[in-house]
């Protein structure tokens, strides 16, 4: 599905919760949600991403069950009356919410903890044959931004992935059903989410698909001296242009369109 991309993939976040850190509450019932996707749908979108449970720092986590109740009513509502066709991912670690997602339509499975939370994950994206993303995390939602540290983020990230790439591997997904997430802002300080960015053709040279979620996150902030997350959008699509200059093939983005020109134009800078 990703082995062979033409350009960037713009992957839309859609939080069916009511406390992520930048969208909660805004789309949690389906009529909303369906309103949103089609708003990234006409702004260029690829892949629809969605979660019921938020990861912002601090956050607690949610139950399965809980999570199935937000996220299965909004990707059946996706597939019957919106878009047979658009990829669906599910933003999950519990094996359970992937597999009734990737039952009731969705394509692919996000998980940010790179199959360590709930590793049966990983045996049901090699039985539907689904793509994976393996994203790495130091620690948990509740407790990554407390007191995170590396000596050397850069090769310690890829180091990590590189040991959930083999248990994946060793569970029966596909080499070309691999994604990989260096995790900018779970569980890394500014400087390391600077040297991350920094060094993504590092990860892109592992041979896999790379995604980047930088979407109006803190550390741009304290960068630009903004507190909201909203005002955040243009030091986003500064991280998406730079990410399609090193290699980097899919974008996780809260705001679809400016996204999308970033990336194209980059893309066309780096394709002639």
């Amino acid at each position: 599905m990703f082995s062979q991309l033409a350009k960037p993939l713009i992957m839309g976040i859609l939080n069916v919760t009511p406390d992520s850190f930048s969208d909660g509450g805004k789309f949690s019932d389906v009529s909303a949600a369906l309103k949103q996707v089609e708003r990234m749908l006409s702004e260029g979108v690829d892949i629809i991403d969605i979660g019921g449970e938020s990861t912002r720092p601090g956050s607690d986590p949610v139950s399965p069950a809980e999570q199935q109740q937000r996220v299965i009513p909004v990707i059946r509502a996706i597939r019957k009356t919106l878009n047979s066709d658009i990829l669906i991912s599910i933003d999950t670690t519990a094996s359970a919410v992937a597999k009734a997602a990737i039952e009731a339509g969705a394509n692919i499975i996000n998980d940010i903890s790179a199959g360590l939370e709930d590793p049966e994950i990983l045996n049901v994206a090699a039985t539907f044959q689904v793509p994976i993303i393996l994203m790495h995390r130091q620690g948990t939602p509740k407790t990554m931004q407390d007191h995170p540290y590396y000596d050397d983020v850069v090769p310690e990230v890829i180091n990590s992935l590189l040991t959930q790439i083999e248990v994946a591997l060793n569970s029966g997904i596909t080499k070309e059903n691999i994604l990989i997430d260096p995790g900018i802002g779970f569980g890394k300080r500014k400087q390391d989410n600077l040297a991350l960015l920094a060094h993504l053709d590092q990860f892109v040279a592992l041979g896999f698909p790379v995604l980047l979620g930088t979407s109006r996150k803190r550390f741009m902030g304290s960068i630009c001296n903004v507190s909201e997350p909203s005002e955040l959008v243009t030091a986003t699509a500064v991280t998406t242009a730079l990410g399609v200059m090193a290699g980097v093939q899919l974008f996780r983005v809260h705001d679809v369109k400016e996204n999308r020109q970033a990336a194209d134009v980059a893309w066309a800078i780096k394709q002639s």
